[in-house]
């Protein structure tokens, strides 16, 4: 069983890397956006940055959810900000089985890619507030940092192959 943490700002792929590590493993995807209230929604559609207040319960019910599969036997990839280490603790913390992949990409590609998207909440004018809240996970995590430059499906392969690595 393994939990995986695909984390990154906004844009950063998240989704897109997480259901294709899901669909390549036959693993369960969770994404982090469908945990959010309406009213946490809202905010960001208004361009209003989330506090920590907002997200303390969105990070509880995944953790939530993330447990209940464990407890089932089985693995899951979940796609969340995760911006801070106090969140990668909550969604992580002793769980043995979790693994954090970090997406990172240069904030003009990101933008770049966010301002493309059709039909998402998440507007580009909060990728500075994104990036400021952003705390890179050191190596006491263990991430597996992926460069985003490249194809989600390069991006997938580099995980699969890290994820063979860090299970020995």
């Amino acid at each position: 069983m393994t939990i995986v943490v695909v984390m990154g700002v906004s844009g950063s792929g998240k989704t897109t890397i997480a259901a294709g590590l899901a669909r390549r493993e036959g693993w369960l995807l969770l994404e982090g956006d469908s945990f959010h209230s309406p009213a946490n929604v809202a905010k960001m559609k208004a361009g209003t940055p989330l506090t920590d207040e907002d997200r303390w319960p969105w990070l509880r019910a995944i953790a939530e959810r993330t447990d209940a599969l464990r407890a089932g036997g089985k693995s899951a990839v979940i796609a969340c900000s995760a911006l801070k280490r106090a969140y990668r603790d909550i969604l992580i913390g002793s769980r043995p089985d979790a693994v954090l992949v970090y997406l990172r990409g240069s904030k003009q590609l990101i933008h770049d890619r966010m301002a493309a998207r059709k039909g998402h909440f998440m507007p580009p004018a909060l990728l500075d507030s994104q990036f400021a809240t952003l705390q890179e996970p050191g190596p006491d995590e263990r991430p597996i940092v992926v460069d985003i430059a490249g194809t989600p499906d390069a991006a997938v392969d580099f995980v699969v192959r890290q994820l063979k690595d860090h299970a020995t």
